[in-house]
């Protein structure tokens, strides 16, 4: 799928967490279910940072050009590293390592082992780069046409508000983890599920995830799953665009409701 599409369906899974909280007795605070739902949004655009045209290669200008190229290598080496004999020979590393469910564990257990022992910078730091990712997938029509800067400068100003609002106590540094020293270790989670959810995107179009990774499927290490072949549709078609959109931003909205407890 397309950056858009991803972190609407970011967005949308955050939102349904804090549902399913709501439903349980468990209620997000609402600072911890709006920096969440950013923060999903964002990381469901990450995975794509082992291709060079995606929208998160464009994000932070060179930093992210360059990031792009490293991860790409690596990805590609990790491919042939592990390739079984009915793995296909590939020449770049799309949709390989960064599409797997342990990028995605290491990128949330990393983002909250940031904002745990980073305390309030960390926290920002991870704020930041995803607000910035958020705004370029959810406002992406607004920022292909204003400056680099500007977006930084809204994702900055954005991150340093929540920030200061999630620090007031019972506003969400201790959601679902309470115990001294476990100050925001829920951060990681809307990182793992948005890379997760980009994930199962890909894997509606024709090309399919590896998701799995690294467990054999069908004697294969990098199995693409996905529905059946007639299911499936490409990246940027109108299924997507007039579809999947659509049905996100509707799931979300309804989502929203309910984690307000709206519903109750």
């Amino acid at each position: 799928m397309m950056g858009p599409a991803h972190s609407l369906s970011g967005a949308a899974a955050w939102l349904g967490v804090g549902a399913i909280a709501e439903a349980m007795g468990e209620p997000m605070p609402w600072p911890v279910l709006l920096a969440g739902t950013l923060i999903c949004a964002g990381a469901a655009l990450a995975p794509d940072l082992d291709h060079k045209a995606a929208t998160i290669s464009r994000a932070f200008g060179p930093v992210s050009r360059i990031l792009c190229e490293v991860i790409d290598s690596l990805s590609y080496a990790a491919y042939k590293a592990t390739r079984s004999k009915r793995d296909p020979r590939r020449t770049g590393g799309h949709r390989t390592l960064t599409h797997t469910w342990v990028w995605a564990a290491l990128c949330g257990a990393g983002a909250s082992a940031i904002a745990v022992y980073g305390g309030r910078w960390g926290v920002l730091g991870v704020l930041f780069v995803h607000m910035v990712l958020a705004i370029e997938g959810l406002l992406w029509r607004q920022a292909r046409v204003s400056s680099d800067v500007l977006v930084w400068l809204l994702g900055a100003a954005g991150a340093w508000m929540l920030t200061d609002v999630l620090d007031k106590p019972g506003n969400g540094a201790l959601w679902l983890f309470d115990q001294p020293g476990q100050e925001y270790l829920w951060i990681g989670l809307p990182i793992t599920l948005g890379a997760l959810v980009h994930c199962l995107g890909d894997a509606l179009t024709v090309s399919g995830c590896p998701v799995l990774w690294p467990i054999p499927i069908g004697r294969k290490r990098w199995y693409p799953i996905g529905p059946p072949k007639g299911m499936r549709f490409r990246a940027g078609s109108w299924v997507e665009l007039k579809v999947l959109m659509p049905v996100f931003m509707g799931a979300g909205g309804l989502c929203a409701v309910g984690a307000l407890g709206y519903f109750g």
